[in-house]
């Protein structure tokens, strides 16, 4: 296992969906309670043994840097992978090539956990993997009725009354060697799922690791982030 935990966040993009919240302030810094989102995510790391932080940054790049520094006033320390324009996450994770060069954590900027991370990344040592990627169960109740018919004669079959669909989710946590970049092709917008499918194609070994008993909060548009601040505002009221 390595000496010293590493992880890269992914703080680059431009959160166009969380518009107007992100003309002036970055996703990652929108506040939930007390803290900017990131620093809620940096705070878990530093809990679960993570000693060096690489945060990947584009948009409005220098109120990350401006807040976070090098990371001392955590007892951590931070560093930056900087690019002009934002890539997608494919392009964000190429930024931090040459600070990155044994295995690390990777995370997405805009989502929060709450889990023990050190039984992730014993797994993935252990499955010898090239890229281990968290999942969770998700559940959700359908809004409408799903027929099943017979296609030829439209005959309906079955019919289910808004049923519960079920299955295992990414959630942007992953374990990585380094040999992840070698898919990241440059300097070109590409999505991070067709990296996944060509290490898949080539042979790399990628594995899952299913989180269980625990929810994550995903900060992708006004409503769900409405859902993490109050979510946070509840926590802080508790200790307050």
């Amino acid at each position: 296992m390595p000496e010293k935990k590493r992880a890269l966040i992914l703080a680059g993009g431009m959160g166009t969906r969380l518009q107007p919240y992100t003309f002036f302030v970055p996703k990652p810094m929108l506040p939930l309670a007390d803290k900017p989102l990131l620093e809620h995510l940096i705070l878990w790391l530093k809990r679960n043994g993570v000693a060096d932080v690489v945060i990947s940054v584009s948009y409005l790049r220098h109120m990350i840097e401006d807040y976070f520094e090098d990371g001392e006033r955590w007892g951590i320390n931070v560093e930056y992978a900087r690019s002009d324009s934002p890539l997608g996450i494919s392009g964000q994770i190429l930024s931090a090539k040459n600070q990155l060069d044994s295995t690390f954590y990777m995370l997405y900027g805009d989502s929060v956990f709450d889990f023990d991370l050190r039984p992730m990344m014993a797994f993935h040592l252990k499955s010898k993997s090239s890229l281990t990627m968290g999942l969770m169960r998700y559940a959700e109740k359908m809004r409408y009725g799903v027929i099943e018919r017979n296609e030829k004669t439209g005959e309906v079959l079955a019919w289910q009354e808004k049923p519960e669909v079920t299955s295992l989710i990414n959630v942007g946590c992953y374990v990585s060697e380094p040999t992840l970049f070698d898919y990241i092709p440059k300097p070109k917008m590409y999505g991070f799922d067709n990296v996944v499918r060509d290490m898949i194609g080539a042979k790399e070994k990628v594995v899952s690791y299913v989180i269980e008993g625990k929810e994550f909060l995903d900060i992708g548009d006004e409503k769900s982030y409405k859902k993490a601040y109050d979510f946070y505002m509840t926590k802080l009221g508790k200790i307050l």
